[in-house]
């Protein structure tokens, strides 16, 4: 990019791009501090007080995420009480679900582990914002760092970098999860990404490197071959939910992920590493007024902490280990792109 001729058009490259600190004010989202991220077409708003996940994701003026009854929220006293997490789950364009617990909660060992664990809600520390022209780019970052701790328990830090490149219509998402701690510990870890209307209807279509599904439950069971298309909305309709075994990455070491709605010329290409997430789910959800869905690649499986205890496959990290993981995520913008996205992965796949 030529940063000489960009600028005689403007003054400030704020007219184009920017980071912006803001705190919201009213109902559920009183006091939420966040970013919001302007990249050109491409927005998006990262939560500083809930693990710097991305609450809301938009391109084109066209909104992409899922959010639930709720609407957009902070922090609640009930956010880590069993069941009532489903009250404080807005959805979002992504949460990180963990550290110690994903999906149902459960109580095991003595202790209470809440529906998809307590790092969702954990608010950041060390945070900052930087927008810089490097090597030729204007780059734009937010990184912080949230620690999952107790008293003669366990001290998990997650280190979060997100990062967009003006032009680029991409976020690539770096997190290291450390354990400071002198024991080895559980280390449970999903993302939870969640696509919703008007991106999401009839139209969209989901290309997943699956070699076999199984459904979750009764309640997704016959429904597996119609895991790639959305349905319109039906009322009262349940939840499906399916496990995927993947097929092996690519040689450069990533899975590829597709959703795409041709109708509106618009797809949603993710780009992740399967050797420390080697599982994927899905959540599909056509009923009327939850109309959702959802890519979980995770390093546990759907049934939770107490099924990996129980197979004794429960994952850990060693005092002072670190695990990184890498989340790309590329918005497709147009036929063409899409054409050439579908074709590439008919190809690898």
């Amino acid at each position: 990019m030529d940063k000489y001729r960009l600028y005689q058009h403007f003054g400030s490259m704020q007219q184009l791009a920017y980071i912006r600190s803001v705190e919201f004010q009213e109902g559920r989202s009183g006091s939420l501090k966040a970013w919001q991220v302007k990249n050109g077409p491409l927005q998006y708003l990262v939560m500083a007080d809930k693990c710097l996940d991305i609450g809301e994701l938009s391109f084109r003026g066209m909104n992409i995420n899922f959010l639930s009854k709720p609407g957009l929220q902070g922090r609640n006293h009930y956010d880590t009480h069993g069941e009532e997490a489903l009250r404080s789950i807005m959805g979002g364009f992504f949460f990180t679900a963990g550290l110690e617990n994903i999906c149902a909660p459960c109580r095991t060992g003595g202790k209470e582990y809440p529906m998809h664990g307590r790092i969702r809600t954990t608010p950041g520390e060390h945070l900052g914002s930087s927008c810089a022209w490097k090597s030729g780019k204007y780059v734009m970052d937010v990184s912080g760092e949230m620690r999952e701790a107790e008293l003669f328990g366990e001290n998990l830090v997650l280190r979060r970098k997100i990062e967009t490149v003006y032009g680029e219509n991409r976020i690539v998402v770096t997190d290291e999860i450390e354990n400071e701690g002198f024991r080895a510990e559980p280390l449970m870890l999903l993302y939870h990404i969640n696509m919703g209307y008007p991106f999401l209807d009839e139209n969209t279509r989901l290309y997943i490197p699956t070699k076999k599904v199984t459904p979750r439950d009764d309640a997704a069971r016959g429904h597996e071959e119609e895991y790639s298309r959305m349905d319109p909305p039906r009322e009262n309709e349940p939840e499906y939910v399916f496990i995927h075994e993947m097929k092996k990455e690519r040689e450069d070491g990533r899975t590829t992920v597709l959703v795409v709605n041709e109708g509106l010329g618009i797809g949603v290409k993710l780009e992740y590493t399967q050797k420390n997430l080697p599982y994927f789910m899905e959540w599909k959800s056509t009923a009327a007024g939850d109309y959702v869905l959802g890519l979980e690649p995770s390093n546990s499986s759907v049934y939770g902490r107490p099924f990996h205890e129980k197979e004794e496959t429960l994952h850990k990290i060693k005092p002072f280990e670190t695990e990184k993981n890498q989340l790309i995520f590329s918005i497709l913008d147009g036929t063409c792109e899409i054409e050439k996205e579908i074709n590439s992965f008919n190809q690898l796949y």
